[in-house]
């Protein structure tokens, strides 16, 4: 079962990139795929867009606002230095 939070929420996405070792990697580049309930995807780059934040080594976040209520589904991608992608869910009334 997703998480579940109301409209006008503020939700903290992260992701954490690791190599086959375990250790903490910062991808070369990392992008965030959020599906929203109307069928439309916001997509936001590091780098490029200030929404995406770099914590540290290998820990990226998000922070988005919801606007619908409805699921939705985020992908975050990293490509690179290490090739890895993570996917999650939740759910707005």
């Amino acid at each position: 079962m997703p998480n579940s939070y109301d409209v006008g929420d503020l939700v903290r996405i992260s992701a954490v990139f690791k190599n086959v070792n375990l250790s903490l990697v910062d991808p070369s580049s990392v992008v965030v795929l959020i599906n929203q309930p109307n069928g439309t995807t916001y997509s936001k780059q590091y780098g490029t867009d200030a929404d995406v934040v770099k914590d540290s080594t290998g820990n990226y976040y998000i922070d988005y606002y919801i606007q619908q209520a409805g699921l939705y589904s985020y992908k975050f991608s990293g490509t690179g230095a290490v090739t890895a992608s993570g996917v999650g869910s939740f759910s707005a009334s």
